[in-house]
């Protein structure tokens, strides 16, 4: 049993729809971070960062933040969504690039385009901008294949389930899919998986996966 700290944020949406994938029983606590519920002690004992998402495993009584270490420590101690071997390199390289580049570029995009709009021209510019050139990079990386880490038709992982919930904000990046014909077609492969689509309504908000 897992209990998962999260609130609807592609963040949280990533160890959400993990635990579906893997089909781990789970509790969830809402984290409002709207509601500064981050900051409350309690939160602060399992995420000293105070951010979401966040877990405790029952079994063992490990804590961890950070969407990343989280879905690493899920697929391998369920020996899944983890590749083997040199595949397994490829599948962290395409985590990191989310982490470091895809996740913090276009929440930034989201900061500036879609809630603060005409207060920062110079800023809206260069996160639009980025926001395209990451996009372009996924739609190469994707030519020819059906995942992130796979060759030819390769295996889903956690590379795109890092990767998938930001890209389910396409409309707030200002991002039309249909400019990334790859990129389209692999939202769309992920978004059809009935994990996926539960795992996106956590903590339970009726709301349905964004089509393009």
């Amino acid at each position: 049993m897992i209990d998962l700290y999260t609130w609807t944020t592609p963040n949280g949406r990533k160890a959400s729809i993990m635990l579906e994938e893997l089909g781990v029983p789970y509790t969830v606590h809402e984290v409002n971070i709207g509601k500064d519920e981050q900051f409350a002690a309690d939160f602060l004992a399992v995420s000293p960062n105070n951010k979401i998402p966040a877990i405790v495993d029952c079994d063992t009584g490990l804590s961890l933040m950070e969407s990343g270490a989280i879905l690493l420590y899920l697929a391998e101690t369920h020996g899944r969504l983890l590749e083997d071997g040199g595949e397994k390199w490829r599948v962290i390289e395409w985590l990191m690039w989310q982490m470091g580049g895809l996740g913090p570029m276009v929440g930034q995009a989201h900061h500036f385009l879609f809630n603060n709009p005409g207060k920062a021209p110079y800023a809206e510019e260069r996160y639009r901008k980025e926001t395209r050139r990451l996009y372009e990079v996924m739609n190469t990386r994707l030519g020819g294949r059906d995942y992130l880490a796979g060759i030819g038709r390769g295996s889903y992982s956690i590379a795109d389930i890092a990767s998938w919930p930001w890209v389910s904000r396409f409309e707030r990046h200002q991002v039309d899919l249909a400019d990334f014909p790859a990129v389209r077609d692999w939202y769309l492969r992920i978004a059809e998986r009935p994990a996926v689509q539960r795992g996106y309504d956590v903590p339970s908000r009726g709301e349905a996966v964004p089509m393009p």
